[in-house]
């Protein structure tokens, strides 16, 4: 296992840190110079993650280790953040697996925020997806609710100051949010300030789409240059286990 080195006196450098690896970690790449941390989660997850609320570490019926946000039950909110800050003025990719299933229909969805809160910060449950009320965030739902703003149960959307009232940019979701496994990347672009989403279902042979494009500052967004990235999820009257594993961060640290 290569270890990696983290920026030190305003010198920065890459660290792809395999959060959530399953046994194929080590065929995961990073930028051309990059420095590679490979953390399988049984290896030391507990100093990498910070897990609020109703989060937890466990294992799937396939035996793959995942952050379970919700549980299944009511009114439950979770979140679970990198504890490395990540340099939110530099441009960085994450990419992860989620599922969200046991509920027909289910609620309420996930959300990937960069966030300058804390590794302690925790929002609503409900509508709110674990984030609302952390003012200082930029949020990508994948919701599975339709709540009043909301265009439909399978949505994507750009959300900024922890109002899921208000949607930056929205796309109907080409593949389920709810009740099968997909592949989520989000691509920051800092000197053009721009966010990209895609999505993939995990069915053999699909291919990869772009659902949002977006021009978003992160570091305005978030409050501070150097913050926080990870995921919120929630329940309310209606409820889901929600899941994510496979999660890779390839990212200048603060």
């Amino acid at each position: 296992m290569r270890s990696s080195r983290i920026a030190r006196g305003g010198l920065l450098a890459s660290a792809l840190l395999s959060i959530l690896a399953g046994v194929h970690a080590g065929g995961a790449s990073a930028t051309d110079g990059a420095a590679l941390t490979v953390r399988p989660i049984d290896a030391g997850y507990a100093e990498n993650l910070a897990l609020n609320g109703t989060a937890m570490v466990t294992s799937d019926r396939g035996d793959n280790r995942v952050i379970r946000l919700t549980n299944g039950s009511y009114k439950e909110a979770g979140s679970a953040w990198s504890t490395q800050r990540v340099d939110l003025t530099e441009s960085f990719e994450t990419s992860f697996r989620a599922y969200l299933h046991h509920g027909k229909p289910g609620a309420d969805g996930i959300a990937f925020l960069a966030q300058g809160a804390g590794p302690r910060a925790l929002g609503g449950w409900g509508g709110g997806l674990g984030y609302r009320g952390i003012r200082d965030s930029v949020a990508v739902e994948f919701d599975t609710y339709q709540n009043t703003p909301d265009p439909s149960s399978n949505h994507l959307a750009v959300v900024l100051r922890g109002n899921p009232d208000h949607h930056s940019a929205m796309a109907e979701s080409s593949i389920p949010l709810l009740g099968k496994p997909f592949q989520a990347r989000v691509r920051y672009d800092a000197a053009a300030h721009n966010l990209k989403v895609y999505v993939r279902s995990l069915t053999a042979g699909a291919a990869e789409e772009l659902l949002l494009d977006q021009t978003v500052d992160l570091a305005e967004g978030a409050g501070t240059e150097s913050g926080w990235i990870g995921f919120t999820a929630a329940t309310g009257e209606v409820t889901s286990r929600q899941d994510v594993y496979d999660w890779t961060i390839d990212a200048p640290l603060a």
